[in-house]
């Protein structure tokens, strides 16, 4: 049984890191795209934005209307130079003060500029010319930036696809595509020199895509799964999330630039789809974002950037329902145009609140009112038990001790029982939503509380 063992003093930091993060979530974003013709205005976004956790907003052009009602919000904002723009900007250091005079010096500081990403995913476009032109784009608009004073406080860089990378699995491995080293090596000097991010839009989702087995998803999903080794580091990689940002830090630091942080600009799972498309759902989606922000908010960060969490922008804010292509593509939004959740991740400050400790009855009742326990499903396999418990007691932050012999629940020995507090225990700690007592549908809510003898199930967070 994988089962991590903590320290009081552990334990003591883990509460300290725990109360820390409540304090801020300035690693979660959101992407806000404007490929609609059925958006709220901007006023009310920002109202919404405001009422959850969310910190920090990508735009993908520079809207003077969203960007003046984010004025005195301190929501960070990404705004972009649209990839068309590029020729002008490398070539006319006019054209970039023009365009910092016009998108940046009249809202700054009020509203809360971070980063400028001049153009998306340019290196994998094909164009030639306007990869090319990409460094001088981005070396003329600092230079602006360095004019006006505001060098340092707003950064500058570009957003990649994972189609940069030649090689991304296992992580260890992770490397770019040698037709374009030479091009982002430039790009990575820029990053490195000015301090400002590598932006990459991974998506476990297209992964599953590939890869349509059940094993997959749930490995995508951050859901009870048996793991990928890295061949090459030994890791053990139990989500692709890690894997993929793994991946790019191995890319990273082949090139000699272990000193460039990562941001992802964009990650997300559609709600909806086409019959013929494999993997959107609303169970899908709520399971993604849902176990990603937990997963965040948890600060273990990657296995090879351990103990924090890379700033990280959903996708999306809203449905585009102009946006071509399959039905997926116009179903990413996590709220509607009406303000109301296209389905419930946590986000909302409302929905949040500091996990209490209560008290253990001496005498566990049966039932105890709105309480819920997450226990396993009649008929449910040993070895899939087996599966859930050692993914659960593999995760930081779950203490598995009652379960190890001596402890309060190891009788009775079985893998069933043991499986059954474990279970239960990601459930009340990961946040009590419903995607957490999934265990690849091996799992389900109980108003029965399971506790017996001198072993007490957690409930409420505990």
């Amino acid at each position: 049984m994988a089962v991590l063992r903590y320290t009081s003093v552990a334990f003591i930091l883990l509460l300290l890191q725990v109360a820390q993060v409540a304090k801020s979530q300035s690693f979660i974003g959101v992407n806000y795209g404007q490929v609609a013709d059925n958006l709220p205005p901007p006023s009310a976004t920002a109202k919404l934005l405001q009422s959850t956790s969310i910190e920090k907003v990508r735009l993908y052009g520079a809207d003077p209307a969203i960007i003046k009602a984010l004025a005195n919000t301190n929501i960070g904002i990404m705004i972009g130079v649209a990839n068309g723009d590029i020729p002008a900007m490398a070539s006319d250091p006019n054209f970039a003060k023009n365009w910092i005079n016009s998108n940046v010096i009249p809202f700054y500081p009020a509203s809360k500029i971070i980063l400028i990403n001049v153009g998306n995913e340019v290196m994998s476009s094909g164009d030639q010319n306007l990869m090319t032109q990409l460094l001088p784009a981005m070396q003329n608009l600092q230079n602006c930036l360095n004019s006006a004073s505001l060098g340092g406080k707003i950064k500058v860089s570009t957003v990649h696809s994972m189609a940069v990378l030649k090689q991304s699995d296992p992580p260890s491995t992770g490397s770019f595509d040698p037709s374009v080293a030479d091009l982002l090596k430039g790009l990575l000097g820029f990053n490195s020199a000015t301090g400002s991010p590598f932006t990459i839009n991974p998506y476990p989702f297209f992964a599953y895509l590939s890869d349509p087995r059940p094993e997959t998803l749930a490995f995508c999903l951050f859901q009870p799964n048996s793991g990928r080794v890295d061949s090459g580091s030994k890791i053990k990689y139990m989500n692709m999330f890690d894997a993929q940002l793994d991946a790019i830090r191995s890319a990273l630091n082949a090139m000699a630039f272990k000193d460039v942080e990562i941001v992802i600009a964009e990650t997300g799972w559609p709600y909806k789809g086409d019959s013929n498309e494999v993997g959107p759902s609303i169970e899908n989606a709520k399971a993604y974002n849902g176990n990603l922000i937990a997963h965040l908010r948890s600060m273990v960060g990657t296995p090879l950037m351990p103990g924090k969490s890379v700033d990280t922008y959903l996708f999306a804010l809203y449905d585009e329902d102009l946006k071509p292509g399959p039905s997926s593509e116009r179903s990413f939004g996590l709220f509607k145009p009406d303000l109301t959740m296209t389905y419930d991740v946590g986000l909302s400050k409302s929905s949040q609140s500091t996990p209490s400790t209560p008290k253990t009855p001496v005498t566990p009742s049966p039932k105890q009112k709105n309480a819920l326990w997450c226990v396993p499903k009649a008929g449910v396999s040993d070895a899939q038990l087996q599966t859930n418990l050692d993914y659960t007691c593999g995760q930081a932050g779950i203490d598995c001790s009652p379960v190890q012999p001596g402890g309060a629940c190891f009788d009775p020995n079985t893998v069933a029982s043991h499986a059954a507090y474990a279970m239960n225990l990601l459930y009340q700690k990961a946040g009590r939503n419903p995607w957490n007592c999934d265990f690849s549908q091996t799992a389900m809510l109980s108003s029965t509380n399971p506790s017996y003898n001198g072993c007490t199930y957690p409930v409420g967070g505990t």
